[in-house]
């Protein structure tokens, strides 16, 4: 396993920083501006159909159209990013993001005269990022010789994101236009490709020359399907998207909204970002022997806060719970990031990663869609106590299945 971190970190010279090297610098500028852009546009888009005098229906499908195609191609984004490097994937999806956005900045500008320029639109941003999003894991191990190290970095980085541009696209909306978050928005992209540009790296691994499409995507599932460790998290993760995951966020507003106002959802949930930049930051240097065990063990908090609806828990003690629970996830996604980027050769890790994204995320959608006929079946309550007892169970199985259980950390380079 060692020979695979230090086959792929080959290009960073040995008195580099474990994480901020030169060329982590430049990655985390990128990711950064590309998770801030994509933080911002569903509250953009949305905000911005209804002030334009849109319904709700509008505003569902557009959403609808950016997800959807990124769920569709991102298995297509790992095999491209194989063949062609990820970098020049993420450059290429950073630049067709750059030209979109400055399109729907002119379409919110001038006002939205017919709905499916808008849907297109959005329909190229989530094929871009279908693009981009393998290469975004597979980078981490050619830029940091601190693999885990990095990867909690990019995890508050994403936590203080997805805090941040809600808030700006919500302000800009409200001050200004949607059109000028647009704009923010295709600067971002464009710092993104211009620092993915400078980056410094070696010889990328490849797939053999000559082999089509479809063998990429066969070897991919191959080696995707001869690592128990992988393939039994993500069925394990299914189930707790469809049953926990899902349905909680949509739930959870059912219920905390009516009762003590939108202010105080949106404190609790910022209370989770919080606890998520907790959990990146104890994951730098919080390095177990097995990652995934440990991870599981920290995702043992999830269940503390749809329990705490249930039990009709204050807000303030809500928001201590969404803490606790995001800094489990934090640790978990940065231990389960880093034993992927890891223990999976570099010449199948974009499409590897892929299947992973596919499967992990694949039925959130699921469990969300099914939150409101599960409410109307067996009630407010009885859902999140499922979601609660799911989530248990999802992190009781991670550590009794052993080749995750029992999975080890492979040493960073020195």
């Amino acid at each position: 396993m060692e020979e695979l971190l230090t086959d792929r970190t080959a290009a960073l010279p040995d008195q580099q920083p474990a994480i901020w090297s030169r060329n982590f610098r430049f990655y985390f500028t990128a990711r950064s501006a590309g998770l801030l852009s994509w933080a911002m546009l569903p509250v953009a888009v949305s905000a911005g159909l209804l002030r334009a005098g849109y319904g709700l229906s509008s505003a569902g499908y557009a959403m609808a159209f950016l997800v959807g195609p990124f769920a569709a191609l991102v298995l297509f984004g790992g095999v491209l990013a194989d063949r062609f490097t990820a970098r020049r994937m993420m450059i290429g999806a950073d630049l067709t993001n750059l030209t979109t956005q400055v399109l729907l900045a002119f379409l919110f500008l001038h006002g939205i005269d017919h709905l499916w320029q808008l849907y297109a639109l959005l329909m190229v941003a989530g094929t871009a990022n279908a693009m981009f999003q393998p290469g975004a894991s597979s980078t981490v191990p050619l830029v940091a010789r601190d693999v885990q190290g990095a990867n909690g970095v990019l995890r508050i980085s994403e936590a203080l994101t997805g805090l941040g541009g809600p808030a700006l696209a919500g302000l800009l909306v409200g001050t200004a236009s949607t059109g000028w978050v647009m704009v923010i928005s295709a600067v971002a992209y464009g710092t993104s490709a211009l620092c993915l540009f400078a980056l410094r790296l070696g010889v990328a691994p490849a797939p053999p020359a000559g082999e089509s499409l479809w063998r990429n995507l066969v070897v991919g599932w191959q080696e995707f399907r001869a690592r128990s460790w992988l393939w039994g998290v993500i069925v394990i993760w299914m189930f707790f998207a469809v049953l926990s995951w899902g349905p909680q966020l949509s739930i959870a507003a059912g219920v905390i909204v009516p009762a003590h106002g939108a202010t105080a959802f949106g404190l609790i949930n910022c209370a989770l970002g919080a606890g998520t930049v907790a959990g990146g930051l104890l994951a730098i240097r919080f390095k177990p022997r097995r990652p995934l065990a440990a991870g599981a063990v920290a995702m043992m908090a999830y269940p503390l806060y749809p329990l705490g609806i249930v039990l009709g828990w204050p807000v303030w003690l809500l928001a201590a719970a969404q803490v606790v629970v995001g800094a489990g996830i934090g640790v978990w996604g940065v231990m389960w990031a880093t034993s992927v980027q890891t223990q999976v050769p570099g010449e199948v890790l974009n499409r590897v990663h892929a299947y992973e994204v596919a499967g992990s995320v694949g039925l959130y959608p699921v469990g969300s869609a099914l939150a409101g006929p599960a409410v109307r079946a067996f009630g407010t309550h009885g859902v999140l106590l499922v979601g609660a007892v799911s989530a248990l169970l999802t992190a009781t199985a991670l550590l009794l299945a052993r080749p995750i259980r029992t999975l080890g950390r492979v040493p960073d380079r020195t």
